[in-house]
């Protein structure tokens, strides 16, 4: 992944002292898509993930650091950010905020490692996570609704006319789903992105090394006021698909979320929709995140194409036999 602020360890070790840390080494992470990401090493032992936003201001920062804190105490599985000597949350570096949080051991899975139960703990964290929006402060309003997703796509035409026949295609289907009304649909916080690399797990023990729990969720940064049932299909995009969608899969994780949180008639009906508008989002930044900086004659790290097949697969009925089975 591409890292977009270099940090010396001289840098590293002033940020460091705002927080009360003695700093002694810092390693680059190529993990995530928009953000810089840190790892910092400390004296007396223990580590700490660091974030340089690289799209928030430090207005947005400061509310997602806040929102970590409020959820860890509401009993969410994630990491309380760390607090600075001087009072707030959010540090800064070359001009641009910076959260600081435990560093947590856990396994990023691969998609051959998730099981059925894997599912069902999944939906009921991320159940726990929608259910949390009652206790929340201020919920921040999200950056890839429809007018975020058209200045993109408008970015993409100035730039290139490799994607013109994807594009279009998109806007099309946007204005398509976008059209189908989702008032009166339950929503409050969704996390945006919960894809495999943002959830941590380990063995229960070493006895049952196939049994897993979830340590934490993690990377927030795209948390904000959605639709639940928009939540949900973008995690069922992300875990249960590979090169179709896991019936077995998506059944799980839904029967998890509903343990915590039951999901309504409408709920269900929504799932299309819904999805297909999860799919064009992902499609959408993928060709910004991923498409646009590959080197010439190099593949994207993550293919738009691959929410495109979603999208395909859930306009011809893939998912309909979950969705009757919860509207029956």
């Amino acid at each position: 992944m591409a890292l977009f602020t270099p940090m010396t360890l001289d840098a590293a070790q002033q940020i460091g002292r705002d927080y009360g840390l003695d700093v002694v080494d810092v390693e680059a992470l190529r993990v995530g898509s928009v953000n810089s990401n840190f790892r910092f090493r400390t004296r007396s032992g223990p580590s700490f993930f660091v974030r340089v936003y690289e799209e928030q201001g430090p207005a947005g920062a400061a509310a997602e650091l806040r929102m970590l804190s409020e959820l860890q105490r509401l009993g969410v599985p994630t990491a309380a950010p760390l607090s600075l000597l001087g009072g707030g949350q959010a540090s800064s570096h070359q001009g641009k905020p910076v959260g600081v949080v435990p560093w947590i051991e856990g396994e990023i899975l691969c998609l051959g490692r998730i099981t059925e139960s894997v599912a069902g703990r999944l939906g009921r964290a991320l159940a726990g996570v929608h259910a949390a929006s009652a206790s929340l402060g201020e919920i921040p309003e999200g950056r890839f609704g429809l007018r975020g997703l058209g200045a993109r796509l408008d970015s993409i035409e100035r730039a290139t006319d490799r994607f013109q026949a994807d594009v279009a295609f998109i806007r099309e289907r946007l204005e398509r789903y976008a059209a189908i009304s989702s008032d009166g649909l339950p929503r409050g916080l969704i996390h945006g992105d919960l894809f495999r690399d943002n959830a941590l797990w380990r063995r229960v023990s070493q006895a049952s090394p196939e049994e897993l729990e979830l340590v934490a969720l993690i990377d927030f940064e795209s948390a904000s006021r959605g639709v639940f049932a928009y939540d949900l299909m973008v995690t069922i995009h992300a875990w249960c698909y590979g090169a179709q969608f896991d019936l077995r899969l998506v059944q799980a994780l839904m029967d998890g979320y509903c343990t915590v949180r039951a999901l309504g008639r409408d709920e269900y009906q929504a799932l299309r929709s819904q999805g297909a508008l999860a799919a064009l989002r992902f499609a959408t930044t993928r060709i910004t995140d991923f498409s646009m900086r590959a080197a010439p004659g190099q593949a994207p790290a993550r293919d738009y194409r691959r929410f495109l097949a979603r999208l395909e697969a859930i306009e011809n009925g893939a998912l309909d036999p979950i969705i009757e089975r919860g509207t029956a």
